[in-house]
């Protein structure tokens, strides 16, 4: 059974940074593709950014560039996503999530082809 956990939300100032974790178990962490997604009140959900199996290859949505930096531990299962120089629109529940699909390696920011999510962690920034 793959079991996902993400933590490292909280509350942090505009500007701050948070580092998030995804512990993943029930998979081998080798041949899947992790990303990060998130979804505010009243919206969809969006992606955030991604990083493929061998971590060569990561991928970004547009206002993360610069900002945000997603990394996996392979000893712990673990991918990372460090947030820097946050701001309130980047307030919202961000959810980990695995593929498998090789439909990854070119569209990451489709939710269709992540099979498993986790239960998401909140993250608010404030002004």
């Amino acid at each position: 059974q793959v079991q996902l956990g993400e933590s490292g939300g909280g509350l942090v100032q505009a500007g701050g940074s948070l580092r998030l974790s995804c512990a993943a178990s029930g998979i081998t962490f080798t041949t899947y593709t992790m990303a990060w997604f998130r979804q505010a009140p009243g919206k969809e959900r969006e992606f955030v950014a991604a990083i493929d199996r061998t971590s060569n290859r990561l991928y970004y949505t547009d206002s993360a560039k610069g900002r945000f930096t997603s990394s996996r531990d392979y000893a712990k299962n673990t991918v990372y996503l460090q947030m820097n120089n946050l701001k309130p629109e980047n307030t919202a529940v961000y959810y980990c999530a695995v593929s498998c699909s090789g439909r990854a390696y070119y569209t990451p920011a489709l939710v269709e082809i992540y099979s498993d999510w986790g239960r998401g962690t909140q993250v608010t920034v404030s002004s």
